[in-house]
């Protein structure tokens, strides 16, 4: 801390995002792992599920070792955590029980049976808290065989830390676009799978203020194509190859092309480019070259566009050099390559193929977006994107060297993120503490949806989010009979240091989110943090950064006082409740109070809805505002 200067006493965390865990599944770098599988009356179907089948990963096959215990006899369980360090060497253990979810502690005291032996070890019920034992268990083996590992790195880092004087909480990105607290490591590597991708999505969201966008994160040798919607980064289900995890993980696609891909062709035509890069396969790019490294260049042999130097190397002809050519990477911006340099290897190369400088960088960049363009094309659909008010938004290094030509492809509005080149760093820095459960619960009772808000709560707080700053937001699908429960917060009373957006610069943000003027909008007062505004029947809720918290179309708006919300959201439900061929559909309802949002989704019962609201307000004043919209549900 000497060299920048900054005293370290004023560090509130520190965050970084790792990409450990994902290269480790990929290359198959993994611990030997036993699983202990604890066993009560349901042991015979359960015997078949904790035994997980080997399968490859990477170059190696991951082929866990299974030992069972009665989950009551301390004594066999000590004993069945020896014959797996003695028979099969393992460096880590996953422990699973048939009704983990429900009952957990019987795991969390076996995993700390395990440690007492010098054995990292983690639980089925912290790997998910869904049902679905073969499953569960395949991810607690995953996660077991990240920890010793992953440890390694974070106590090291921790250390670094702690020499330069720094006392703050440490902080790992995880795969959702929060962060969490180094002892969850020890709980739930598998949750930092992604975080690479998620640290930059998290920075489009907190540092670019976006809406309804797809995000792509361009570096050297790959590409990552993710969605913003409603201002909220999109998840999916994670999966191992063929093999699915009970994680939720950013949709992500991650493309081989880049700003520094090779580019191959033929006598008429580029064929490829990518998935192989400049810097990886020892070229040089001729945008980062100076002139005088170009005299008495020749152009090389084979089918890589590139110059053959005076000295022997290589100086290839990328994305980045295409784009600087063509005046997509502006004279301050970061990228910009040497003119002159440019401008010579691309002659050379084009007068060797019979055709113009610009119409051999057009033709390598039309190449390089053939292959991102389809899959933009899908993430649009899937997600039912208004291509109106859609933006493609560049995060990266190499940014430039790909958003903006597929942009005019695709005849779609374009930003290039400030600090791009750095949007990874600037998003783990702004993330909030983030967790989720998600439960299958058929039907589920106010009392178990009450809980389920507290149990995430408590999860949030424990991974480092100050209790004052908790959001809880719950969603049920009736169709599948899953419960989801999202909370986030704010580091340790950290709050994200974001700028100030003054009033017009909020409305100016509305009303492009929803392809409108600013003279169009009308203003709703929401509280002092929130500032709404409608067009039609669409709202958007803009917070003091300038960020569109809440896009939505709506049925009813309400501004009531805590004393009589209840009334105001029985009769708002009643008002805009469906009904349909499947029966009586309730709306979504959001409640906004000062600078919180709850959403309460897929609910059939308005006394639970009441119940979770009233939940939510306990102990407020009872003249406090509170902000009620009502969001029709769709037709069934």
């Amino acid at each position: 801390m000497i060299a920048s200067g900054i005293d370290p006493a004023r560090i509130a965390f520190v965050a970084h995002s790792t990409t450990q865990a994902t290269n480790a599944l990929l290359e198959g770098d993994l611990a030997r792992v036993g699983i202990l599988g604890l066993l009560d009356g349901s042991a015979p179907f359960a015997r078949m599920q904790m035994r997980v089948r080997a399968f490859s990963l990477g170059e190696r096959p991951f082929a866990p070792h299974t030992a069972f215990a009665d989950a009551r006899d301390e004594r066999a369980q000590r004993e069945a955590i020896a014959l797996l360090q003695r028979e099969h060497h393992v460096e880590a253990l996953a422990v699973s029980s048939a009704f983990g979810v429900d009952r957990p502690l019987g795991e969390r005291r076996v995993a700390e049976m395990a440690r007492a032996f010098d054995l990292p070890a983690t639980t089925g019920s912290d790997a998910s808290s869904l049902y679905g034992l073969r499953a569960r268990t395949r991810s607690a083996a995953l996660n077991a065989a990240l920890l010793p590992r992953m440890l390694r790195a974070a106590r090291s880092t921790e250390r670094a830390l702690h020499a330069a004087g720094i006392t703050a909480p440490l902080m790992v990105m995880r795969s959702d676009g929060g962060v969490m607290s180094i002892g969850e490591i020890e709980r739930r590597p598998l949750a930092t799978l992604l975080s690479g991708p998620a640290a930059g999505l998290a920075g489009a969201l907190l540092h670019e203020n976006v809406t309804d966008a797809v995000f792509i994160e361009v570096g050297g040798t790959s590409s990552d194509c993710s969605v913003i919607r409603g201002g909220h980064a999109q998840m999916r289900p994670g999966r191992i190859g063929v093999h699915r995890l009970l994680l939720r993980t950013l949709d992500v696609r991650t493309l081989g092309i880049a700003g520094g891909s090779l580019v191959r062709a033929n006598a008429s035509a580029i064929e490829a480019v990518g998935p192989r890069s400049a810097h990886i396969a020892g070229y040089r790019y001729a945008a980062f070259c100076s002139p005088e490294d170009l005299r008495e260049a020749r152009v090389a042999d084979g089918d890589i566009l590139a110059l053959r130097a005076i000295d022997g190397r290589g100086i290839a002809l990328t994305p980045t050099c295409a784009a600087n050519l063509l005046g997509d990477v502006p004279d301050t911006a970061f990228g910009r390559g040497n003119d002159e340099a440019v401008r010579r290897a691309f002659a050379l190369v084009a007068a060797a193929r019979g055709t113009e400088p610009e119409a051999l960088a057009r033709a390598i960049l039309d190449r390089a977006i053939a292959g991102i363009v389809p899959n933009v094309r899908a993430l649009i659909a899937e997600y039912g994107l208004d291509e109106r008010l859609l933006e493609l938004v560049g995060g990266g290094g190499a940014a430039r060297a790909i958003v903006p030509h597929l942009a005019r492809a695709m005849n779609l509005r374009v930003r290039i993120a400030r600090d791009h080149e750095v949007i990874s760093p600037v998003g783990v820095a702004l993330a909030l503490v983030r967790d989720s459960i998600e439960r299958q619960i058929v039907d589920p009772s106010v009392e178990q949806l009450a809980r389920l808000r507290r149990e995430v709560s408590d999860r949030a707080i424990e991974s480092g989010a100050d209790p004052a700053s908790i959001e809880v937001d719950i969603s049920i699908d009736p169709i599948r009979n899953r419960v989801l429960a999202t909370a986030g917060g704010a580091v340790g009373g950290v709050v994200a240091a974001r700028a100030r957006a003054d009033a017009a610069e909020r409305a100016r943000t509305a009303a492009s989110s929803l392809g409108v003027a600013v003279e169009a909008l009308e203003r709703i007062e929401v509280s002092e943090e929130l500032q709404g505004f409608r067009h039609e029947r669409n709202l958007r809720v803009v917070d003091t950064s300038g960020v569109v918290r809440l896009s939505t179309p709506f049925a009813r708006l309400v501004r009531a006082r805590v004393a009589t919300v209840e009334r105001h959201a029985r009769e708002g439900i009643e008002a805009v409740t469906r009904f349909g061929d499947v029966g009586r559909r309730l709306p979504d309802l959001y409640a906004l109070r000062r600078g919180r949002i709850s959403e309460l989704r897929g609910f059939a019962d308005a006394e639970r809805v009441v119940a979770l609201l009233l939940d939510e307000l306990r102990g407020c004043d009872e003249n406090e505002r509170v902000t009620l919209v009502f969001v029709r549900a769709e037709r069934g």
